[in-house]
């Protein structure tokens, strides 16, 4: 059973505390990933305190996931996983990933959170590094659905193009309020976006902050 490795490179904040919605896309990709194990590495030790309380106070349990200080390769060594075992997720590969590589590779690798708009190609930092590598398609996942999409290919063995997707799809709260998600998302069975338990609120508190600061903004002089 394969492990999925998330290379923690968001810039944490002084108390190890997580932004809500990284705590949301983490917290799914052990929904996605189960039974598999999910690896946060590269942490600060304030973040795998707060990471840890975060996942169980959402129902993980200790052995769905581990959080670690170490970097992808000081647990390779550790471990004994060869750099060819290890599968880096990266939207510049030349190869898409296959139901083969479930017998080619032990480790999948990410780079986490990457769901940047425009791109920032975080992923380079690992590129160089030399891992083999595979990519999910042309259009930007969420770092959550990446791995998700990459388990149904690997472990359930679908492959990519039977995976039903939906692009850039309009989350709407009522008639008037919706947002435009810069994504590609796995389709449910009524062809929404499957998105993070909690999301679709935060989307909702974020838009109606962004509407009182500009309420604010233009509340005339006196």
């Amino acid at each position: 059973m394969p492990t999925y490795v998330i290379e923690h490179m968001e810039s944490d904040e002084s108390d190890g505390s997580f932004p809500p919605w990284v705590s949301l896309e983490y917290s799914q990709m052990l929904h996605l990933a189960s039974p598999s194990q999910v690896i946060f590495s590269s942490l600060s030790p304030q973040s795998v305190s707060s990471l840890g309380g975060l996942l169980e106070s959402r129902g993980a349990s200790r052995a769905s996931y581990r959080a670690e200080t170490s970097s992808i390769l000081e647990l390779m060594k550790a471990e004994g996983v060869d750099l060819s075992k290890v599968c880096l997720l990266d939207p510049k590969a030349q190869k898409e990933v296959s139901v083969e590589d479930r017998e080619e590779f032990d480790w999948f690798l990410f780079g986490g959170i990457l769901g940047d708009d425009p791109p920032r190609d975080r992923t380079g930092e690992l590129r160089k590094l030399g891992f083999p590598t595979r990519h999910l398609g042309p259009v930007q996942m969420t770092t959550d659905t990446a791995l998700g999409v990459t388990k149904i290919v690997v472990q359930d063995q679908i492959p990519l193009d039977k995976i039903p997707f939906v692009n850039h799809p309009t989350i709407r709260f009522d008639e008037i309020e919706s947002v435009e998600m810069p994504f590609r998302y796995v389709a449910d069975a009524q062809g929404e976006p499957i998105l993070p338990k909690g999301m679709r609120e935060l989307l909702r508190e974020d838009m109606d902050k962004g509407f009182d600061n500009f309420d604010d903004d233009e509340e005339p002089s006196k």
